[in-house]
């Protein structure tokens, strides 16, 4: 597929030149990801889907200001955007808007996705939330190492420096954590689809 060989570097510059259909190739690229991001770290599917929405407003407005460095990676960048979102949220005391602006705006009533359709995305939704309850059963420094690399896209370097662990280590636990994440997906009967 085309927008796949597309990097988020060229989708970005396209998108601030005015073609739309650029940010919905990277909605749809890292969406998934982003939302099992959220949802693992507050465990709440309203909840996360308006911290879901917010973040890529957020993503929006500050790609429309330039101020999004190039030099840094699309994803990181945007699950720090969410991650900061979710400190927010809990300094706040459970008190969050459901989104900036309108209290009825979904950004998926503007972006579509035609990749999708309703079995596909019952699928998908399964897959995760099936994801999640395995992360959850893993030792707590497979778990930290398997979001790290996952959902915030860390090189091994950057998450042995953050966990205070030699490279190996962290190579090690990420191993440890797959192997583990696969004996339970077949303890479960599980099959693990993207």
């Amino acid at each position: 597929m085309e927008s796949k060989l597309v990097s988020d570097k060229v989708l970005i510059r396209q998108y601030l030149r005015g073609r739309e259909t650029a940010f919905e190739i990277l909605l749809n690229r890292y969406r998934d990801r982003v939302y099992s991001y959220i949802l693992f770290t507050i465990k709440d599917d309203t909840l996360a889907n308006d911290i879901f929405q917010e973040t890529f407003m957020k993503v929006i407005r500050t790609l429309k200001k330039g101020a999004y460095n190039e030099e840094g990676k699309f994803l990181p960048w945007v699950n720090r955007i969410a991650h900061n979102l979710i400190i927010d949220h809990f300094r706040r005391n459970q008190k969050f808007p459901t989104t900036s602006g309108s209290e009825n705006f979904d950004i998926f009533d503007i972006i579509s996705d035609n990749r999708l359709n309703v079995e596909q995305s019952a699928i998908r939704d399964q897959s995760i939330s099936d994801v999640r309850k395995l992360i959850q059963q893993l030792p707590d420094d497979q778990k930290e190492v398997l979001i790290m690399r996952t959902y915030f896209d860390m090189s091994f370097k950057e998450i042995a420096e953050k966990t205070n662990v030699s490279i190996n280590t962290a190579l090690g636990r990420m191993r440890y954590a797959l192997i583990n994440m696969r004996k339970l997906s077949e303890k479960h009967h599980l099959t693990l689809n993207k």
